[in-house]
């Protein structure tokens, strides 16, 4: 999904003729560093006052919860298809992560958000997965009556948007990913961006253990406290600024893809619920199967016409039914740091069965990734293709409903 190539290339030299490549150090003439300038474009791109860069979508994630103050004691809610770290987040912060339905969009589902707080939950965490956005309204909406956080989890929705505003603005905070996966890319590496002053020092205090000796430790309001090391390098974030420029082109390019490939199949293939149209990336276009065995047999027929696709079912690492650490109440390296071995933690039962809606909605899923470059030719050669792949699984239903 991601471009590369000669003004990153350039950007990295320039970090390296430099001489610094720690994000503290500034240029001769007290020229900002490298990170310190992504931190404002990108809090500037997202419309936020404050952004930290770090190293990793985990890392953001891990210091946003501990800018909301999460911690032993808490739960969080966390749906039940994403990728594996955002369950993890809250035990590294010494909370208790609560499983979540998600709805038909697959993302997480507000109805069951709200049967799940309980005077515990601290905050929510939804997820927009796949460049697809979550309800923020309903979920803002249930959050805001309970007195709960919202955290977004954008690692998969890099510049997307809801409502207008861009994901992570919606919340309290956001969390980004910039690994090789994402729309745009330094290999690995991370974001928060946030509207409040005290999030974003608690955030930066704990990404970095030296944060107290920093010039800017002056501007702090809260007290200082012991944090770990999450900071981000000069020549991830010299990449990161050129990317950075390219991302508004990127989605453009994607969502007219996205756009023209549902205007072809409208009518002749289901798509599951999308929360904003105009909002998505367009990485990815979510279509909606009758059952479990015609998403099986779609996802073989597009591969057979070299239709690139996916079953989020079979997605490993982001199924809840594949979280051996939650399962097996591994919470931690050891038990007395494990939120799972606390008692409000062997309250939370964990189990392959305890998502029946999210099971359900992945069965019958399957995503078409949208490629960039793809033209005119190539849109229409994909839609007869997918069409074809939505009859021949129809009709591979029909004979497995009358064995």
């Amino acid at each position: 999904m991601y471009q590369i190539g000669e003004a990153e290339i350039e950007a990295v030299a320039r970090v390296i003729r430099s001489g610094r490549l720690f994000r503290y150090q500034k240029g001769p003439n007290g020229e900002p560093s490298e990170s310190a300038q992504f931190e404002r474009e990108y809090a500037q791109k997202m419309g936020a006052p404050h952004a930290l860069a770090v190293t990793s979508g985990t890392a953001a994630l891990i210091c946003g919860l501990i800018g909301l103050e999460v911690g032993p004691g808490d739960e969080v809610i966390v749906p039940g298809y994403t990728f594996m770290a955002t369950a993890l987040a809250p035990l590294a912060v010494g909370a208790v992560p609560v499983l979540g339905e998600v709805d038909a969009g697959l993302m997480l589902d507000p109805a069951d958000v709200e049967r799940k707080i309980t005077p515990r939950t601290k905050a929510i965490i939804p997820v927009h997965m796949n460049g697809h956005v979550a309800n923020l309204d309903d979920i803002v909406r249930v959050a805001r009556k309970a007195g709960v956080k919202v955290l977004e989890d954008c690692c998969q929705c890099v510049g997307g948007s809801y409502r207008g505003l861009r994901v992570g603005r919606h919340g309290d905070a956001g969390a980004y990913s910039f690994n090789y996966y994402k729309n745009i890319t330094s290999g690995e590496g991370g974001a928060i961006v946030t509207s409040d002053g005290k999030i974003h020092q608690r955030a930066r205090m704990y990404h970095d253990s030296g944060a107290m000796f920093r010039v800017d430790a002056k501007d702090f309001t809260v007290p200082v406290f012991a944090g770990v090391n999450y900071r981000v390098d000069e020549v991830r974030s010299a990449i990161m600024r050129v990317q950075l420029q390219r991302l508004d082109e990127i989605l453009s390019s994607l969502r007219r893809r996205w756009s023209a490939l549902r205007e072809r199949l409208q009518g002749k293939i289901e798509f599951a619920p999308v929360h904003d149209r105009d909002g998505v990336c367009g990485s990815y276009l979510l279509l909606r199967l009758g059952s479990r065995q015609e998403a099986l047999a779609f996802t073989k027929a597009a591969s057979e016409r070299r239709i690139p696709s996916y079953l989020p079912h079979d997605s490993g690492r982001h199924v809840y039914w594949n979280w051996d650490p939650l399962l097996e109440r591994r919470g931690a390296h050891h038990p007395a740091f494990d939120p799972l071995q606390t008692e409000l933690g062997r309250k939370q039962q964990y189990s392959v069965e305890m998502l029946p809606k999210t099971r359900e909605h992945l069965e019958r899923s399957a995503f078409v990734n949208i490629d960039v470059n793809w033209t005119e030719e190539d849109l229409d050669r994909i839609a007869n293709g997918l069409i074809e792949c939505a009859n021949v699984a129809e009709s591979a239903s029909l004979v497995m409903s009358h064995k």
